[in-house]
């Protein structure tokens, strides 16, 4: 029977996971106001039709504004026989035809069949100043901020006084900010040389790359500003926004650095406590993995019309399935093994290879892509110099949670407890009842269920194959040994170190000669201190 502490973590997993998979979304309504007026859009008196643009304007929607930059854009028509406002697209001879209102399919028509909504360029003007205005008063900040960003290149005069007056209104600190931006870059254009100059001193802090090729094009030796004041301002402005584009630099290598560490932790932690507890060297580890990676590709297979929720269902699965494949492992194989590391090794690598092999027969040994949902795609984006991919940030929160998760279950649990008396003393934990039999069967599952979390992370960053498991495998036993062996803190802070000192030396050596100078570190590191960071303590420690 299958130790009933791993089963209870993995129903637990369920029970705190599974709530979360019923969120649903709700469906955005088209205003009805706007449904009459795309009618009068076929008029042919121009007088009428900017009247109706005038009214679709104040509408205010966001299909209000679709509609008037699709007007813009030439994209208008009106069918001749019934006069109905359609949007087209152009197909060959032919274009194929939406209704302007509800956006309902309505086939192909030929072009003669059509006329376009002509307008003219007062109209045109309008339509630009309306469709500013309602992107710079869209509820969301960050629409607001990519409408004041898309002006960059386009600040005429009537956008100035429309950037000017939206700062006062705006509340907004980084839409605030990004008008600022805007402002000093038209003030470049200034007649007078001290606005120019204080402009490119304003443009310091800011990060865009139109703000630095603008102040380069000041800074050419030919082709530049006339005036010298203006000049030095510019190239004052270029050196601190470079400085500052190095910091940046910096931070993001660091954030790599942690979430390829949050990798390697996921991927040894499991390792660290079969490998520290029992004393045993399993092969077999990286193929736990592939297993969870394997489980989150069938739940989204399973639940294809719920992929936002589908990784909420697939990290109990996948433990519950490398957990019951490493109990199996640990009665079937590694139970009369003890006592011997280098025949497990052996014994476990030819499950590891019986594992590929069976995965290569039930899933064929092509790779199978899963689905990254919505919420984790994506970046949080600081500035032009730094952002932050979404799907890394939720790696290195999982990472964080599953070493809480897995350091609450061995300080404040009895099966924790009995683990950690098993490490220590085996002998005197069976004088004290304890059946160390189970609690090995107990331990061996629990490491490969957290193997089978770090195969749902890994899914997240790269495809699930046959092979997923043997490309980290070795980074596994290097933060294990590293850390110290069966040490979850020293699991960690090694963890962590590698993958920040491998994104740190990549710039500089490559990616493959960084590989190279970690490991000869560690191997230099290990004839210092063979105990590695955090000595093992109890059976596993040396006299």
């Amino acid at each position: 029977m299958v130790p009933r502490q791993v089963l209870r973590i993995g129903w637990a997993l369920v029970l705190l996971l599974v709530a979360l998979a019923s969120s649903s979304v709700p469906a955005r309504a088209v205003s009805s106001d706007l449904e009459p007026l795309v009618g009068k859009l076929s008029e042919r008196s121009l007088s009428t039709k900017a009247q109706t643009i005038r009214e679709i304007a104040e509408v205010g929607s966001a299909e209000a504004k679709a509609l008037l930059e699709t007007l813009l854009a030439g994209q208008v028509y009106y069918r001749k026989d019934d006069r109905r406002v359609v949007l087209v697209e152009e197909q060959d001879s032919a274009f194929a035809i939406r209704d302007a209102f509800s956006g309902e399919a309505l086939g192909q028509a030929e072009k003669r069949s059509l006329k376009r909504v002509v307008i003219n360029n007062s109209i045109r003007g309008f339509l630009r100043g309306a469709i500013a205005r309602l992107s710079l008063r869209a509820e969301d900040p960050d629409d607001r901020l990519h409408a004041v960003e898309s002006l960059y290149d386009e600040l005429t005069p009537d956008t100035v006084e429309l950037l000017k007056s939206r700062l006062v209104e705006e509340t907004d600190d980084e839409v605030q900010d990004a008008i600022r931006v805007a402002l000093a870059l038209a003030a470049l254009d200034s007649a007078d040389p001290a606005e120019r100059a204080a402009a490119a001193q304003r443009l310091a802090e800011s990060m865009d790359q139109v703000v630095h090729v603008r102040l380069s094009a000041l800074v050419r030796e030919q082709d530049g500003d006339p005036d010298a004041s203006v000049r030095a301002a510019a190239q004052s402005a270029l050196r601190e926004i470079d400085q500052n584009r190095s910091l940046y630099s910096v931070v993001e290598t660091l954030f790599f650095g942690l979430s390829l560490g949050s990798v390697y932790v996921l991927a040894a932690i499991g390792l660290a406590i079969t490998f520290g507890v029992m004393g045993v060297i399993n092969m077999a580890h990286g193929e736990l993995m592939m297993l969870g990676a394997y489980t989150t590709w069938v739940v989204q297979q399973a639940l294809p019309d719920r992929l936002e929720q589908s990784i909420f269902f697939a990290i109990p699965a996948a433990f519950l399935v490398s957990a019951l494949v490493g109990v199996a492992i640990e009665r079937g194989v590694v139970r009369f093994l003890y006592g011997r590391p280098l025949e497990t090794l052996l014994a476990t690598f030819g499950v590891s290879l019986f594992l590929q092999q069976a995965v290569r027969s039930i899933f064929s040994p092509l790779n199978r892509a899963v689905s990254t949902p919505e919420w984790m795609s994506g970046q949080y984006v600081v500035n032009d110099a730094l952002a932050f991919t979404y799907n890394r940030l939720y790696i290195i929160l999982f990472a964080s949670v599953v070493f809480a998760f897995l350091v609450v279950i061995l300080r404040y649990t009895t099966l924790g407890l009995q683990i950690r008396a098993v490490s220590q003393d085996r002998n005197m934990a069976r004088a004290m009842g304890i059946k160390s039999a189970r609690i090995d069967s107990a331990t061996f599952g629990l490491g490969a269920g957290v193997a089978g979390l770090a195969g749902v992370a890994l899914s997240q960053l790269t495809n699930v194959g046959p092979n997923l498991g043997q490309s980290h495998i070795v980074d596994s036993f290097m933060v294990v040994v590293f850390g110290g062996v069966g040490n979850l803190w020293g699991t960690l802070v090694a963890g962590l170190t590698l993958g920040v000192s491998n994104k740190l030396l990549e710039p500089l050596t490559g990616a493959v000669l960084a590989k190279i100078i970690v490991l000869v570190f560690i191997v230099l590191f290990i004839q210092r201190r063979p105990r590695g960071l955090f000595p093992p303590r109890g059976r596993s420690a040396e006299a």
